[in-house]
């Protein structure tokens, strides 16, 4: 078996591993259509790699407006690896207790919203203060991580808490252990990672079912089309709408942000 096809039949069953957790998409997709029918948003946000699948529930060819997908630059840019803005300085800020206070301090959340934190290892501190933090402010939180990486990894936490402790839903990417999937002979360490193909398997199920939702709700979502689907004049009258549309639900998650400092201060 070529190495090709040893990396295809792990993606196969990490398909499985999604196909058995269809319940839990469904509940995730209900709590998350009733965020956005109630003119409120989803907050996705990632570290790390994370980030793609932030980026893969909007905006995006296949999406639409309802989502508020929180990327931090000094948390996810990778490219340049080291030097300034390198890679060693993003996984350190990616567990400085507090920063995660200081993201959400800029919006005003509720809970009519609701919240997605990725994480394949669930024990960094950002993304578990994250997850905390929304879950006190009483939003509904769903965590995506890779089940068998975290069970085996250690909180960077000093309480040893994990992402899935402050999650309402936890959905596996069904990776394995280490993410990497493929050994290759005479080579130590493994290579080839699955949890971005499992993530994103879960969260484009969770799209299309929210689709479904605010279709059948009577609010069908204005999704970003190719022009060569459905003409361009067509998808440029989306893509605008759909950006008015994002621009109309964050503008909500500003109006109030500190109001009662603000007022405190004798500046009402």
């Amino acid at each position: 078996m070529s190495y090709t096809q040893e990396y295809l039949e792990k993606c196969q069953k990490m398909l499985e591993t999604v196909r058995s957790q269809e319940s839990q998409i469904l509940e995730v997709a209900r709590i998350f259509a009733n965020s956005i029918l109630a003119g409120r948003m989803v907050h996705v946000f990632g570290s790390g790699h994370s980030r793609i699948m932030v980026e893969e529930m909007w905006p995006r060819y296949g999406s639409f407006p309802g989502f508020n997908p929180i990327v931090e630059l000094s948390l996810t840019f990778h490219n340049l690896v080291v030097g300034a803005n390198g890679q060693r300085q993003a996984m350190f800020l990616e567990n400085v207790p507090g920063l995660a206070e200081q993201i959400i301090r800029n919006f005003d959340v509720n809970d009519q919203d609701s919240a997605l934190i990725i994480s394949s290892s669930g024990c960094n501190v950002v993304p578990i203060e994250m997850a905390e933090i929304f879950n006190q402010k009483g939003l509904k939180v769903i965590g995506l991580n890779t089940k068998l990486h975290s069970q085996a990894s250690s909180s960077k936490r000093k309480d040893g808490k994990k992402l899935q402790d402050f999650c309402d839903i936890v959905l596996d990417s069904g990776a394995p252990l280490g993410d990497a999937m493929i050994k290759i002979k005479d080579l130590e360490t493994p290579v080839s990672p699955g949890s971005t193909i499992g993530s994103c398997l879960i969260i484009n199920s969770i799209k299309a079912e929210v689709a479904n939702l605010l279709t059948e709700a009577g609010k069908p979502p204005k999704v970003l089309t190719a022009g060569a689907l459905i003409g361009a004049e067509k998808a440029a009258e989306l893509f605008q709408g759909a950006y008015d549309e994002h621009a109309h639900r964050i503008s909500k998650m500003y109006k109030s942000v500190g109001i009662e400092s603000y007022v405190s201060k004798g500046n009402a």
